[in-house]
């Protein structure tokens, strides 16, 4: 019979199934953010980054030499040359550009009056005539050469050395650790209060920290500048500190609470029978039992943090001493955007702290998250 002991149910396969395609979905367009790290601003925009590993086609023309360059050879006035650089193969090659590959390499074609033109494979050229050439400027041989997959560390060089990107490190550590550390202090408070502690007005609390979790903080960034300007601690760390702490808040409360609700009451009121005030239970039974939800929401605050940048804009700043690293990696690019090719090495060395972190600490993510999903209070 299906489901029963010892035998694995459909549903299980399709679980399975479901989680696997979801891992493939995810790692696809990382793994394609990550190989256009690696390649320059011709070979982005010439083809998908699945088409790098496989040699690119290009089209492109050169000059020959002209009378200067021709030397007589056998009564042959004679000009030779390469219309290739590097390891480019040659495929095709025209004298026109409505057909720029209408020739085969090794193929000899007259192109004026007398005058004889061969391209051969390794991209070399030979132009000869019978009379001398008479021209200032030289012949456009249009070519279509096959080049291997190249890739290159250019990008990381790049932005590893931009100017101020040490000290913008700095200033995103010195954002993001208090600003992780000071929502979680007060929302572990404040999550055994509405979990644990009885007083009036509870339930409407922790509603209104619902009701919180769904305000857009886009609509709180101006009118929260504008007190904080108005006490005097505007564009500073402490006031992107306060900010990034009460947009952190509603969550943190919400699932600290959630996981909180769900300890056994038994150890809660055993505790109190033994005269155990409320700060001794939160301290020395509450927090280490919650650890597993403070990891998770320590995870989450500190990649929001890490990688913002709006809020780092309005805070604190666009001065040298007070850019984070995404303002940085934003400068970068230009102020018209010209130099994207570098998005995808900037994603990647801006996650390098955040995936450490994250690694570090998964292994409570997925206690933290369920915490609270089947008994609540």
């Amino acid at each position: 019979m299906e489901g029963m002991a010892g035998k694995k149910s459909s549903l299980t396969w399709a679980v399975h199934i479901s989680a696997f395609l979801l891992v493939v979905l995810w790692t696809i367009p990382t793994l394609g953010l990550f190989v256009s790290s690696f390649r320059d601003r011709d070979q982005i925009s010439s083809g998908g980054w699945w088409a790098s590993f496989l040699p690119s086609e290009r089209t492109g023309y050169a000059r020959t030499g002209t009378d200067d360059d021709a030397r007589q050879v056998d009564g042959l006035y004679v000009i030779e040359g390469l219309v290739t650089e590097g390891d480019q193969k040659l495929s095709a090659w025209g004298t026109g550009a409505r057909e720029p590959g209408k020739y085969q390499p090794g193929e000899t074609v007259e192109i004026e009056d007398g005058w004889q033109l061969t391209v051969s494979e390794d991209g070399s050229y030979r132009l000869t005539s019978e009379k001398p050439f008479g021209m200032r400027r030289g012949e456009r041989i249009f070519t279509t050469t096959a080049t291997p997959p190249d890739f290159t560390t250019g990008n990381y060089h790049r932005v590893l050395t931009a100017e101020g990107l040490g000290r913008a490190f700095m200033n995103t550590l010195t954002v993001t650790i208090p600003a992780t550390v000071i929502p979680i202090l007060i929302a572990a408070f404040a999550a055994y209060a509405l979990a644990w502690m009885r007083f009036p007005g509870r339930a409407l609390l922790t509603a209104g920290v619902v009701g919180l979790l769904v305000v857009p903080l886009q609509v709180a960034l101006i009118p929260l500048l504008q007190m904080h300007n108005a006490i005097g601690i505007g564009k500073g760390y402490m006031g992107i500190w306060l900010a990034h702490t009460a947009f952190g808040l509603p969550l943190a409360v919400y699932l600290l609470r959630n996981y909180m609700i769900g300890l056994p009451r038994e150890v809660i009121e055993s505790a109190r029978v033994d005269g155990a005030s409320d700060f001794q239970i939160f301290r020395r039974i509450v927090l280490p039992l919650s650890f597993p939800a403070l990891a998770s929401f320590a995870i989450f605050q500190f990649l929001w943090v890490w990688n913002d940048l709006l809020v780092a804009t309005v805070f604190l700043g666009n001065t040298r001493e007070q850019l984070v690293m995404t303002g940085v990696l934003r400068e970068l690019m230009g102020s018209k955007g010209g130099e994207w090719e570098i998005l995808a090495t900037s994603a990647f060395v801006s996650i390098a702290v955040p995936l450490i972190v994250f690694f570090s600490m998964q292994r409570y993510l997925v206690r933290g998250l369920l915490a609270g999903s089947v008994k609540g209070g």
